[in-house]
């Protein structure tokens, strides 16, 4: 069973085509851990073109997912879209990656990935 993420809207957006839940799980692996690392770098650089283009394109399948960190990855999204400089996004960050590293790992395993 499943701790770090849920499948109940991949299995509903696939119509429960087992094929389609593993291609989307494969997905996930191959592309949110990545955009996470360009997270990790850009926002303590501050680079919040960066933040903005890798926090948008996470929230699909953050949200699909659920890892449960939907809200927080909109506020470093937001950060960057919005150059709050005098906001600090850290903890919010952290809960991103943090979320993002327990989920690929379960997948990973979950799936044979």
């Amino acid at each position: 069973m499943a701790k770090y993420y849920k499948l109940d809207r991949v299995r509903d957006m696939a119509d429960n085509d087992e094929d389609f839940v593993m291609a989307l799980a494969a997905a996930f692996i191959e592309e949110v851990p990545e955009d996470a690392e360009r997270l990790r770098k850009a926002v303590p650089a501050k680079d919040y073109h960066e933040t903005y283009q890798a926090a948008h394109k996470m929230k699909p399948t953050i949200e699909l997912f659920d890892l449960g960190v939907y809200d927080e990855l909109i506020e470093v999204q937001d950060w960057g879209k919005y150059e709050e400089e005098g906001k600090n996004v850290d903890e919010s960050l952290q809960k991103v990656l943090t979320a993002v590293e327990n989920a690929t790992n379960e997948i990973k395993a979950d799936f044979g990935l």
